[in-house]
């Protein structure tokens, strides 16, 4: 039988990924259509992308596809056959990442979930067919330049505050299905005016556009591919980015660099950087923002409690972090990190 899972430690294959010259690409690619069965489907796709060396993660459910993968370079038209092969995925955009060294992935994670985007809508009405206008990276600056256009971000505030475009409106949640109802009570004294809305690859800013249709607005848009499309078109184009900063990305490198601006300031002095972080205690890995100066003072944690933590023992370490529930460990406007002080 067909091994479905990994079955060697995570340490290991990213030691093995980090040493190997191979050359690999970051690709980020989603799709919307009907699967009948997820968990076979899931299944099918693990060994098939396993066996042509394929890392990443990847969610599967009854609306659809979510990946973000890398695979080596000289396999990629090996890999685009096998996608395109699949009937709802054939000439399916693929996402190339702007900034890439390649070691953004260690192993191959495919995962069966409720929704490809937790969104909590439960309206059976609601259809993802009837979704936004497209609009390229040509279009999209054109837009913005004329009167009473709206941008909204449909990204989260930690990738807000790295990179956005100019002017956009940021909706002030930490999650997708909080967001999709806050994007309408903002806007619903100005349903006619034209909206367009972006996230990191599109497929949050695709569902968006759908659902501000479903609740009566008219003139909707959403960038195609995101902000990671536009990156490459404007290179591409030689067209002036409208985008500043850096774009957040969910895997090893947690950015792509797209203009030099930087936006953002280090969560413990203030200085500006935008380089993210996860705080290197195993019982925190808070994902915070950390200048150099920070990272060398600190070694590489968010406060003075986890400097004293990681200086203890390994074994007394282990025993501490035992029934540690990190959940989602992310650094907000209510946290303040400062070189020795402790996090609350």
């Amino acid at each position: 039988m067909a091994q479905l899972h990994n079955r060697i430690s995570r340490k290991e294959l990213k030691e093995k990924i980090l040493n190997d010259p191979t050359p690999r690409t970051t690709i980020s690619f989603y799709c919307y259509f009907k699967i009948e069965d997820p968990e076979v489907f899931r299944n099918t796709l693990y060994k098939d992308l396993k066996e042509i060396g394929v890392l990443g993660r990847i969610y599967v459910a009854q609306e659809g596809i979510n990946a973000q993968i890398s695979a080596t370079t000289g396999n990629l038209e090996t890999f685009r056959a096998y996608l395109y092969a699949i009937e709802p995925l054939n000439g399916i955009r693929l996402n190339i990442a702007v900034d890439d060294d390649g070691k953004s992935f260690f192993v191959l994670d495919v995962k069966v979930r409720k929704k490809i985007v937790a969104d909590g809508i439960d309206d059976p009405a609601f259809d993802m067919q009837n979704k936004g206008r497209y609009v390229d990276a040509t279009q999209m600056n054109e837009l913005m330049q004329q009167e009473g256009t709206v941008v909204i971000d449909m990204r989260n505030h930690y990738e807000y505050e790295v990179g956005h475009f100019e002017n956009a409106l940021e909706i002030p949640s930490d999650t997708f299905r909080e967001q999709l109802p806050m994007a309408v009570n903002m806007m619903k004294a100005d349903k006619d005016k034209n909206i367009i809305m972006y996230c990191t690859g599109g497929i949050r800013c695709e569902k968006a556009s759908a659902y501000m249709l479903h609740q009566g607005f008219k003139n909707v848009f959403h960038l195609e591919g995101g902000i990671i499309n536009y990156a490459r078109q404007i290179k591409e184009n030689g067209l002036d980015s409208k985008f500043i900063g850096k774009n957040f990305v969910f895997d090893e490198r947690l950015g792509e660099r797209i203009t030099p601006d930087i936006i953002a300031q280090c969560h413990q002095c203030g200085k500006p950087a935008d380089t993210h972080v996860n705080c290197v205690n195993d019982a925190c890995h808070l994902l915070f923002i950390q200048c150099d100066e920070c990272k060398e003072k600190m070694k590489g944690t968010c406060s003075d409690d986890c400097l004293n933590f990681i200086e203890l023992p390994a074994e007394k370490q282990k025993e501490l972090r035992s029934g540690i529930d990190k959940g989602r460990n992310v650094f907000n406007k209510s946290k303040v990190l400062k070189p020795n002080a402790s996090r609350k």
